[in-house]
């Protein structure tokens, strides 16, 4: 039997873990397997999967990439991928100049509201290369001008906010080919989070499909119970497999908490199966 997480980050994007304590906790949660999915950047797989040696846990290789579709941020995970694969890894430099690009226009938004040198603070925030919004979020709590992340995203950085600038992200179809080339398969992560009709749902999970993607993530951190069902019956229909993750982050008072979540449903098919892997986690 498994028991298996199949979306966390670790400091190599906006987790506040590396790698090594990332398969620690792991390792303490009893998880048997996995995977490491930072945002647009696979840094620390490697790390990870060396760290997990003689743990008893397995490290899936992954990564979590931005995508624009009809104007909308999506993510989709690659699980189990070729970390060294050529197509995949030129596709995340061009996603980690539009990050660099878009650090800039936020910091120079969030400097017409009072907030000081903000781009030159948030590299102290920032481990890896990757800078993200979590970054700059964290530059405002020191400067006072929240109280944690969720109060600083609300006032600051969605929504037409100061700090609020939407990415020129990967097309799905580039985003879905680059995670086939290297062997992977292409999940749409967290659902619920983009608000969309189920009319677009269905129009985003088509186009997924007719790109190659084949999972959903039927079980987040951030789905409710009856999220959960809806996007099992919906996997179902559809004739997708399903993951479950908790996108854990590590941040401190943040709701995920690594391998913490929901069993997926029977029916669904979980996209571990594909692996070779036990169908029923623990």
């Amino acid at each position: 039997m498994i028991k298996i997480d199949c979306h966390s980050h670790t400091i190599a994007s906006d987790g506040a873990l590396t790698p090594e304590a990332l398969v620690a906790m792991a390792e303490k949660m009893q998880l048997t397997h996995l995977a490491v999915t930072d945002h647009d950047t696979m840094a620390s797989v490697a790390k990870a999967t060396q760290a997990a040696i003689g743990t008893g846990v397995t490290v899936i290789p992954g990564v979590e990439i931005s995508v624009t579709w009809l104007g909308r941020t999506i993510h989709v995970l690659g699980l189990n991928v070729d970390i060294h694969n050529a197509e995949l890894l030129e596709g995340l430099r061009g996603l980690l100049k539009v990050r660099g690009d878009r650090a800039v226009k936020i910091a120079e938004g969030l400097e017409k509201v009072g907030v000081k040198q903000p781009l030159e603070h948030v590299k102290t925030f920032a481990k890896g290369e990757l800078i993200s919004r979590t970054h700059f979020a964290q530059v405002l709590i020191e400067q006072g001008f929240a109280n944690n992340v969720k109060q600083v995203f609300k006032r600051y950085l969605v929504n037409k906010k100061p700090g609020a600038v939407e990415g020129d992200w990967a097309p799905l179809a580039d985003a879905v080919s680059w995670i086939t080339a290297a062997g992977g398969d292409a999940v749409i992560a967290h659902p619920a989070r983009y608000k969309l009709t189920r009319t677009k749902l269905i129009q985003l999970i088509g186009d997924f499909k007719n790109a190659g993607g084949v999972g959903l993530e039927v079980v987040s951190s951030s789905h409710s119970s009856n999220e959960i069902h809806i996007f099992a019956d919906l996997a179902v229909k559809q004739e997708m497999f399903a993951s479950r993750g908790s996108d854990y982050h590590g941040l401190e008072g943040q709701w995920a908490k690594l391998g913490h979540i929901a069993d997926l449903p029977k029916k669904c098919v979980p996209i571990w199966s594909k692996w070779g892997l036990e169908t029923t986690p623990v």
